[in-house]
């Protein structure tokens, strides 16, 4: 690849993440190298990052960078100083070249709850080296955020069956 370019999936509907790892496996089919990191996980979270390691990705998950919405007990000072320690070992990955598609799922979630400020999520996208194609989904995109892409993907949620009080199915929703 000559120039890597950003990719954003946003937006309230279902597929940011399915989208995400649907190009991991296109990318990882040619051969590319691929790094998939995900924010905001359970602890005990398996599914896709299972099958993706055994294709030969390599799977991080920052366990402790949490959404603070869904852990209102968590101390928020020990979850952004997280979210700026991931920034600092990511950036330490886009430097060391050794991949061509790094995909951080979840990591517009860290700007738009509070984690990191759009203008620190805005640096760190800017300094991911040229050739690098950059994947990031969530939800609660910020307008700087989104200037930096090339691509832009929003979900947006039409029916769901939430709303019928059909909770989130295993292999389906997570």
């Amino acid at each position: 690849m000559r120039k890597g370019l950003i990719h954003i999936y946003t937006g309230n509907g279902k597929g940011k993440t399915t989208a995400a790892v649907g190009l991991a496996v296109r990318a990882k089919s040619r051969n590319f190298r691929v790094f998939f990191a995900q924010f905001f996980k359970e602890k005990n979270s398996k599914g896709e990052t299972d099958i993706l390691k055994q294709i030969g990705v390599d799977v991080h998950i920052f366990r402790s960078v949490k959404s603070p919405l869904f852990n209102p007990t968590a101390d928020r000072n020990i979850i952004k100083k997280a979210s700026k320690k991931a920034l600092s070992d990511l950036d330490m990955i886009f430097h060391e070249n050794t991949y061509d598609l790094i995909i951080l799922d979840e990591f517009l979630c860290m700007a738009s709850e509070g984690l990191i400020s759009e203008d620190e999520a805005v640096k760190f996208i800017r300094s991911k080296p040229g050739s690098l194609e950059l994947v990031l989904t969530g939800r609660g995109l910020t307008p700087k955020i989104a200037d930096e892409a090339d691509y832009l993907t929003f979900m947006k949620e039409v029916k769901h069956p939430y709303k019928k009080k059909i909770l989130a199915r295993k292999g389906i929703e997570f």
